[in-house]
C-alpha cells in the first residue's frame, strides 16, 4: 500500500508537488523502443535516397533516437538509497521528460510526413503502365491521429510537464506542439520543404528549453522538498 506524502513542511509552509513514483524499469524499455524503432526507419529512408522530401523526417527520427540514449541515462541515475542527492531521487522523472518531449514529439511529428513521403516516392514503386494513381484523400492524415493521445496524455496530468509548469502553460506548450506538428505536415504536403524545416526546427528548439527547464526545476523542487519535510515518525 502507497504512503502519502507529507503536504506541509517542517516550517508550516507546503512543500512542493512532485511527481509520483515511477517504475523505472517500464521507461527502461521505453528507452529501447524508442532507440530501436526511430533509428530503423531512419535508415530504411536513408537507403531509398530521397533527401529533398525526406531530409528533415530522417533528422527527426534520428533525434528521436538519440534522445532515447540520454533518456536512459536519466533513468540509470535513479537513486533513493544511500547516498541519494536531488539529483539522483529525480533521475526518473526527468529521463520521462526527455522521452516525452524530445523522443516521443519528434517521432510523432515525423510519422505523418513519413506515411506521405513512403505512399507517393516513385523510388520504392512505380506504377505499372497504364495504371491510375489513385489518391490516398483524406486518409493520408490517419497517422497524425497519433498525437491525439499523446495530448491527452499530457493535457490530463499523465506526464511530467503537468508537474513542472503551470496548467495554463501547459496548455501553451501542447498547443503549440500540435501547431508545429500540423505547419510542419502541411509544408511537407506542399513540398515546401524550407518552411517544414522552420516548422520542425523551432518545435525542436522549443522542446529543448523545455527539457532544459524541466529538469532543473525538477532537481530544484527535490531540493526544497528534502530542506523542508518533516521527520518520519518512528517505527512501533
Amino acid at each position: 500500500m502507497s504512503k502519502d506524502r507529507p503536504v506541509v513542511g517542517i516550517d508550516g509552509v507546503a512543500l512542493p508537488i512532485l511527481p509520483p513514483e515511477r517504475d523505472a524499469r517500464v521507461w527502461a524499455r521505453l528507452v529501447r523502443v524508442m532507440f530501436y524503432l526511430p533509428g530503423f526507419m531512419a535508415l530504411l529512408l536513408i537507403k531509398s535516397g530521397e533527401p529533398s522530401s525526406f531530409g528533415i523526417t530522417v533528422e527527426l527520427l534520428m533525434l528521436s533516437s538519440g534522445a532515447a540514449i540520454i533518456g536512459g541515462l536519466f533513468i540509470g541515475a535513479q537513486s533513493s538509497g544511500a547516498g541519494a542527492d536531488p539529483s539522483s531521487k529525480v533521475g526518473t522523472w526527468s529521463g520521462s521528460l526527455v522521452l516525452e518531449l524530445l523522443a516521443v514529439v519528434p517521432f510523432l511529428c515525423a510519422v505523418p510526413p513519413l506515411f506521405h513521403e513512403l505512399a507517393h516516392s516513385r523510388l520504392l514503386h512505380t506504377l505499372a503502365p497504364g495504371a491510375v494513381d489513385v489518391s490516398l484523400g483524406a486518409s493520408e492524415i490517419l497517422p497524425a491521429v497519433a498525437i491525439v493521445p499523446f495530448m491527452v496524455y499530457e493535457l490530463a496530468g499523465f506526464g511530467t510537464l503537468h508537474f513542472i509548469v503551470s496548467k495554463p502553460m501547459n496548455w501553451i506548450i501542447n498547443m503549440g506542439v500540435l501547431c508545429l506538428i500540423i505547419g510542419g505536415y502541411i509544408s511537407n504536403l506542399k513540398d515546401a520543404f524550407d518552411f517544414e524545416r522552420k516548422f520542425d526546427g523551432a518545435l525542436v528548439a522549443a522542446m529543448t528549453i523545455t527539457v532544459f527547464y524541466g529538469v532543473l526545476k525538477l532537481k530544484r523542487l527535490q531540493t526544497a522538498y528534502d530542506a523542508d519535510r518533516p521527520p518520519k515518525a518512528p517505527k512501533e
